[in-house]
């Protein structure tokens, strides 16, 4: 892959598994030294083997744990990883989770704990990314922006998904927090885009995919025919994150197969 990042230092959160390991390793081969962070002690080995994974690849990156929904944590680790690798360039705000439950059955736990890590870890993540791009400014040699940061969304940021009232609407309010410091920052050089993943073969959506009945019925769901994978996102984060998307802000890039199409209307409803 050709170095696009090379020399850039990227923060992905939520990078043991799922989009943010596969995000982690393509940021990699494309020059990025990561920082693959994940929340707790028992996601330690998980992340230790995804850096593995990047050294083996030729790449270059650390594990570093902090929960995205504390404060204190999140500005710990920007002033980390400020200290160690003299700046940031670039954030992929991934952590993400679900906590499932029928809207009248659903319990302020489960509402906060989604809305706590979807939307206000993007939040705090992107507050401290924000300050560091303004203090650092554009460093030519570097990029072009000051920094970017890249949202993960979902189609669930303009699908309607009865059953996880919390996680679409944690979505959708990161699409307009997204759009909205985009237009804040940009005079700044600085770019805020969000992806937005649909069907991705990951253990967040395992029961989905792991029978053939499952997946055959999931693919109903996606016109051009298979379900996604990890790497699918990161090569679109990659190309948000380096030069060639200079001209490109405050946009939802859907990755999602035409989910977002409206399959059922394909044959006239």
């Amino acid at each position: 892959m050709e170095k696009k990042l090379q020399g850039q230092i990227a923060i992905i959160t939520g990078a043991s598994s799922g989009i943010g390991a596969g995000v982690s390793k393509i940021l990699a081969l494309a020059g990025a030294t990561v920082i693959i962070n994940h929340p707790v002690d028992a996601t330690k080995p998980a992340a230790e083997a995804v850096l593995t994974d990047i050294k083996n690849a030729g790449g270059n990156g650390i594990t570093y744990q902090c929960d995205v929904s504390k404060e204190d944590e999140v500005i710990k680790m920007f002033a980390d990883v400020i200290a160690q690798f003299g700046t940031v360039d670039i954030l992929i705000n991934n952590a993400g989770l679900q906590r499932d439950s029928s809207f009248a059955e659903m319990t302020l736990a489960q509402w906060n704990t989604v809305i706590g890590v979807n939307l206000t870890g993007q939040f705090l993540c992107a507050r401290e990314a924000v300050k560091e791009f303004l203090r650092r400014g554009v460093v030519p040699e570097r990029s072009k922006a000051a920094g970017k940061i890249i949202c993960m969304s979902s189609v669930h940021e303009v699908i309607p998904w009865g059953g996880h009232a919390n996680y679409a609407a944690s979505k959708g309010g990161i699409m307009l927090m997204m759009k909205s410091i985009a237009q804040e920052y940009a005079g700044k050089k600085i770019r805020i885009n969000s992806i937005c993943p649909g069907a991705i073969q990951t253990p967040i959506n395992k029961a989905a995919w792991e029978t053939p009945e499952a997946l055959q019925s999931l693919l109903t769901l996606v016109p051009y025919g298979r379900i996604g994978q990890p790497d699918d996102i990161g090569n679109a984060a990659v190309w948000l994150a380096s030069d060639d998307s200079d001209y490109v802000t405050g946009i939802s890039l859907f990755v999602d197969g035409g989910m977002t199409l409206y399959p059922g209307f394909s044959t006239n409803g």
